[in-house]
């Protein structure tokens, strides 16, 4: 496998340099109109990202308190029943214009880049749901990404369990949450043609927080993505089913680490050759600094084997023991906090690959003004080092409401 030292050198090297000289769902304008509080109170600064009191808020099923949510809600009579007075819906619109995008050495402008419409909230004192419709991205309509319904404090247990859609790589960083447009590269890498990644799936989560500061996550899922339903209806595409384990653990006031472990198998096969059964592992330790909001800084790194890969338009073409390692490193800056109008981010993703078409390295900078609570303005480059090297930029807005 190929060793680029010098990649994970700069990115060490960068990491040190910025340091030393200075949960599951996803809150919406609903939330904010429904209990009349400011965007700030689960963001820092601006939306998606959200800060502690946002994943505690997602984590409760979307309530403040037990008792304010009986206002929210039609009396029926039936105590069984629970009807929203309005139907929570939030809209979240990107634009950009971008410049040699693809190294194609154009300008374009992309805008609506992202049009989504977003709903979620508490369906009765222990069950909640959310959902987001993507009427458009990059042109087309994208249809339903995240979509699942949570049992808050299963049975008594202190296990909230979510069913549906939703990224794997979600109980690590959320991609959803980013503020660049560029990826967290490793998590959507997966050699040949396998379906299997930390992307989007369907499945089922289940998460403990423990007052040692310790929380367990565990996922099982189909490792099918989320296309459409094949014959008989069935979403995933053999019979296999795939895991993944993850424990963290706060570390004083700033700190936390966590690990994580996937196992699974899929059936893999072109239109040529006889199917073959991949097994695949993945696993790997994150970090995240802390610092009041005002500086903070994640950290992943992930190492993948596939037992067998199908190479694509090679007729029984096939690779073993295919390893990939990769990860990233980000550091977000907002002098006040959740109270800065700017706020500056940097992005390093790196991926190397016995599979070629994978390896992947790229730098970004990215900047944020809030000219709104819910309203900012951002600009972006990133070069890309791998393959042809070359330079893209982008500037645009981010709003939802």
């Amino acid at each position: 496998m190929k060793k680029f030292f010098h990649i994970k050198l700069a990115t060490l090297a960068l990491s040190i340099f910025l340091f030393f000289p200075t949960d599951y769902a996803k809150a919406i304008p609903a939330f904010a109109r429904k209990y009349q509080i400011s965007c700030q109170v689960c963001h820092s600064p601006a939306m998606p990202r959200l800060k502690a009191f946002g994943d505690e808020f997602a984590g409760n099923g979307f309530r403040m308190t037990e008792y304010e949510s009986p206002r929210h809600f039609i009396e029926t009579g039936d105590e069984k029943l629970s009807l929203f007075r309005e139907v929570p819906l939030a809209f979240r619109i990107d634009g950009f214009a971008s410049y040699n995008f693809g190294n194609q050495g154009s300008a374009d402008f992309a805008a609506p880049f992202v049009l989504k419409i977003l709903s979620g909230g508490e369906l009765s004192k222990k069950l909640s749901y959310y959902f987001y419709f993507l009427l458009g991205e990059r042109g087309k309509i994208a249809g339903v990404e995240d979509a699942f319904v949570m049992y808050h404090d299963f049975l008594g247990s202190g296990i909230n369990l979510y069913a549906g859609q939703f990224q794997v790589s979600d109980p690590l960083f959320k991609g959803e949450l980013r503020y660049t447009l560029e990826p967290y590269k490793i998590y959507s890498s997966s050699p040949g043609i396998s379906s299997v990644d930390m992307k989007y799936d369907r499945g089922i989560i289940f998460e403990k927080g423990f007052s040692t500061g310790t929380d367990v996550v565990g996922e099982i899922v189909n490792g099918a993505g989320i296309g459409e339903a094949g014959e008989g209806y069935l979403f995933d595409k053999d019979k296999y089913k795939n895991f993944m384990l993850r424990v963290s653990q706060s570390i004083g006031k700033y700190l936390s680490a966590g690990f994580f472990g996937y196992t699974g198998k899929e059936l893999i096969q072109d239109v040529i050759g006889p199917p073959v059964t991949s097994t695949i592992r993945m696993y790997g330790p994150d970090i995240t600094l802390d610092l009041d909001e005002k500086f903070i800084v994640n950290f992943q790194w992930v190492r993948r084997t596939d037992s067998e890969v199908i190479l694509p338009g090679f007729p029984s073409g096939i690779m073993t023991d295919v390893v990939t390692t990769g990860g990233f490193t980000e550091i977000i800056y907002s002098p006040r906090g959740d109270m800065s109008k700017w706020y500056l981010t940097g992005l390093i993703n790196w991926v190397e690959s016995d599979y070629d078409p994978l390896d992947y390295t790229s730098a970004t900078i990215h900047a944020g003004y809030l000219l709104r609570r819910n309203l900012r303005v951002v600009g972006e480059y990133t070069y890309q080092f791998s393959g042809y090297s070359y330079g893209k930029a982008s500037a645009g807005f981010i709003t939802a409401f």
